[in-house]
């Protein structure tokens, strides 16, 4: 009997179970980032909404 099949057969699904962790903390990262993205795109666009002020730097105070 050959053994060396056994062992080719274990580390394939040794690897493949390596290969398939490695892809969903691949999938979790990339969740995370795009999570954080779009937070981060959200509260630029609420900063960008409360400067729209067309009175600002309208006048100049200016005294000598």
């Amino acid at each position: 009997m050959d053994l060396s099949l056994g062992m080719d057969i274990a580390g394939y699904a040794s690897a493949n179970a390596i290969q398939s962790t490695q892809s969903q903390v691949s999938v979790a990262m990339m969740k995370k980032t795009l999570d954080l993205q779009e937070a981060v795109g959200s509260q630029l666009v609420h900063m960008m909404e409360q400067s729209v002020n067309p009175a600002l730097g309208g006048t100049i105070d200016i005294r000598v």
